[in-house]
């Protein structure tokens, strides 16, 4: 973390997730859960700070886009791998890895555990030069779309196309965790396929793929537009542009 703790005991404490719990002398569960609550809010205030401090002249959505990429599960569960700090969760479950989200979780109850032993500054100072200045591009993640499945609602809404995600497969790893297939719809044509530990993360990755065949596939788009054409209704080849394909590949 860049320090030594003061006291130790909230870091314990937030290493032990809730399959783990453990009683205290008064009988009470000791977890992560209630420091996870903590994190999260100290972690958005920081990094709101840093986002708002670094892009003096965006405004207030794309502000929040950037703390939200950079606050949300995901993204927090590869950091909390890059430090190490998954390996040290105590658990009695799988779910180190995939949809359970416990090593993201871990992160923010760290996040807090820093809060009531050394204060705010120290959680900035944490934030800005054991994270943001060493594992997340602050200015990469910015101008990077994450959220393929909104970005592919707002095309098909805007060229009034039906868009529909349709769950294929549904089974468990070697580990037991479950495992998705999604396959996605545009008027009734199959665009892509997405696979992942949860629903949505498949139904992203669905999303991710069916875009990149869209913007890289004239015929594709040709197809829906003349499906499109009788209504009067065009399709723009300008939302083609923005990604390039290294960030649009199907998982």
């Amino acid at each position: 973390m860049g320090f030594y703790p003061r006291d130790i005991r909230p870091y314990k404490e937030a290493i032990q997730h809730v399959s783990a719990s453990a009683k205290d002398d008064k009988a009470h569960l000791q977890n992560n859960e209630r420091l996870e609550f903590l994190g999260d809010a100290i972690l958005g205030a920081v990094v709101g700070s840093i986002v708002f401090q670094r892009f003096q002249n965006n405004r207030e959505g794309f502000l929040t886009n950037t703390r939200s990429k950079i606050v949300k599960r995901e993204t927090l569960g590869i950091v909390s791998q890059q430090l190490g700090l998954h390996r040290l969760i105590h658990s009695n479950t799988y779910g180190n890895g995939h949809n359970s989200y416990m090593a993201g979780n871990a992160f923010e109850a760290l996040v807090g555990a820093i809060y009531l032993d050394r204060g705010y500054d120290y959680c900035t100072h944490f934030i800005e030069t054991r994270v943001l200045g060493r594992l997340i591009n602050l200015e990469k993640i910015a101008r990077k779309e994450t959220n393929f499945k909104s970005s592919l609602l707002e095309l098909c809404q805007k060229h009034h196309l039906e868009l529909e995600f349709i769950l294929t497969d549904e089974e468990r790893d070697k580990k037991g965790a479950p495992f998705f297939r999604t396959k996605v719809m545009i008027d009734g044509h199959e665009m892509g396929y997405g696979k992942g530990y949860s629903k949505k993360e498949s139904q992203q990755n669905a999303s991710k793929n069916a875009l990149h065949n869209l913007r890289s596939s004239k015929g594709l788009y040709s197809s829906l537009a003349n499906s499109k054409t009788k209504k009067g209704i065009e399709v723009n080849d300008s939302d083609k542009h923005h990604t390039s394909s290294s960030e649009t590949q199907g998982t």
